[in-house]
Parts: C-alpha cells; sequence; structure tokens
C-alpha cells in the first residue's frame, strides 16, 4: 500500500510506544503478586507512551495541536490540525496482565478526522486508515464483514463499571441484542473493537460515552473498510460525543433499530413504575 509521509510518522509513534508498552507489560505480570500491586507502574507505563508518541508527532509537526489522554488538550499554533491519542487503550487489560491493547493515533484536519492508526503490539497487528485511501491490516486490504442478518452476526460492545456509565441503558440494549444476534463480546479496548468491525472479525459494534481517543481513529478504519459509522440513533457521528454505532450497511442498520427498540422497552418500564408509584 501507498503511505503519505504523515500516515508513516503516525506508524512510527505508534509502534514506538507500542514496543515500549511490550517492555513495561512483562514488568506488569510479575508485580500482579506484589502487596503493592501494579497500578502505579501501569500509570508510569502510559505516561512514558504518551511521552514517546507526543515526542515523535511534535518533532515533525511542532505547531500542531494535541487531545491525548493523560495532557488532555494542547493547543498549537495550526488550528487547522490536531492529533488524538490514546497511548494505551486498554489500561484496565493491561493492569490485570490481559494482553489486549493498543496504541492509538488520529489526524484531526478542520474538524474531521482524516487518518488513524491503530497498534497492537502483543499481536504485532498493524491497522491503518487514511480517507480516500482505504483499511488496512499490516498491508493487507480489509473490509468489514458481509454478513446481512442479525441472527449470523457477532457484535463488539463495551459495558459500564463502577462509577462509570449508564448501566440501565446497557442492561437494555444487552438483553435486546443477545436475544437477535449470534453474540456479544467485550474484550476492553475499543479501538480493537472498531479494528475488528473494519477487519470482518465484528459485524457491528455499539458504545455510549466514549472519549474522543477511543474512537477517532477507529472511525476512520471501519470507514475506509466500507462500513457505517453513526451516533447510536443513526444520527452524524461526531467523535468528540463519543456515542457509536457501526456495521456493514444492513448490519448498522439493524443495529440501530435494536438499539432503539431497547430505548423504547426502558421508556416503557419508567413510565409504568411512575404509574404504579403514583397509584399507591
Amino acid at each position: 500500500m501507498a503511505r503519505s509521509a504523515l500516515l508513516n510518522v503516525m506508524i512510527q509513534a505508534a509502534m514506538k510506544a507500542g514496543r515500549s508498552l511490550v517492555r513495561d507489560f512483562g514488568e506488569v505480570q510479575n508485580l500482579q503478586v506484589s502487596l503493592k500491586g501494579p497500578a502505579d507502574f501501569v500509570s508510569n507505563a502510559d505516561r512514558r507512551a504518551e511521552e514517546v508518541v507526543f515526542k515523535e508527532l511534535s518533532r515533525v509537526r511542532p505547531d500542531w495541536g494535541f487531545l491525548m489522554e493523560e495532557r488532555g488538550a494542547v493547543e498549537g499554533r495550526d488550528p487547522q490540525h490536531r492529533w488524538i491519542v490514546d497511548p494505551l487503550d486498554g489500561t484496565t487489560n493491561f493492569l490485570h496482565g490481559i494482553p489486549n491493547f493498543a496504541v492509538s493515533i488520529a489526524l484531526e484536519r478542520d474538524g474531521q478526522i482524516v487518518a488513524g492508526v491503530i497498534f497492537n503490539p502483543i499481536q504485532d497487528e498493524l491497522y491503518v486508515a487514511e480517507r480516500g485511501g482505504g483499511a488496512f491490516v499490516n498491508d493487507r486490504r480489509i473490509r468489514v464483514a458481509a454478513r446481512q442478518r442479525l441472527p449470523e452476526a457477532l457484535f463488539g460492545t463495551g459495558a459500564p463499571f463502577l462509577g462509570h456509565g449508564d448501566h440501565t441503558a446497557y442492561l437494555y440494549e444487552i438483553r435486546q441484542i443477545m436475544a437477535e444476534s449470534a453474540g456479544i463480546r467485550r474484550i476492553g479496548a475499543a479501538s480493537l473493537d472498531l479494528a475488528y468491525v473494519a477487519a470482518g472479525r465484528f459485524d457491528g459494534f455499539w458504545e455510549r460515552s466514549l472519549k474522543p481517543w477511543d474512537v477517532a481513529a477507529g472511525s476512520i478504519l471501519v470507514r475506509e473498510a466500507g462500513g457505517f459509522v453513526t451516533g447510536l440513533a443513526g444520527e452524524k457521528f461526531d467523535h468528540l460525543k463519543g456515542d457509536i454505532a457501526c456495521g456493514n450497511e444492513a448490519i448498522h442498520k439493524a443495529l440501530v433499530g435494536q438499539l432503539k427498540t431497547a430505548t423504547d422497552k426502558r421508556a416503557r418500564a419508567a413510565r409504568g413504575a411512575a404509574d404504579s408509584a403514583a397509584a399507591q
């Protein structure tokens, strides 16, 4: 595949950060048995990987800004361009010694995502996409899956956890989709979930309230692989809002429909509970 100079810079930064994470991952596995535990070490590993990406990208485009998980927003002198970076997507997996995490880098130009790189260093899988140029893993062209029916479709998703997310909404959604599909997987790294949709491993993916660095690179991968990416109700996707539903045309449409059914069921249940309480 032909790569632009900018994409090569993104790839170099992601792979260098990924190698740093692999070294630290070996230490995390050793720390699992210590009394202190690996949490402090992992946060340092996260920051080290982010520093690698920051230095690599700043070296070639010193005027461009950043939106990063650890640093937050870093204003650049060029208002048109911004790097959106998650140096360690799948931190909880990393923390527990589960080898499923990634480095995610996207390029935003005038508010639109125009390039994305996701690197899974443990499996040595490099996913890349540029607007209009297709999506690839390790230089092999990828496409979203061709399955058309929900009973054949496998979905990825993310689950809320302690103190985060709308647990009730998620339970309605997963109950609805679980009953209509071939299965649901929760692997703990949204960037890889989206990469798997682009590669045809998952037929679709949905999740609420993700951060821009979770979805920016993955969203362009799915689109360049021929997929549809929207908000949960089928509205125009906004990587700054973070609600996402995606898949091929047929599966995406069916997924959005099932999410609407789940929302409607929740609303009816809430009205029923309110009516019951008022009658007492």
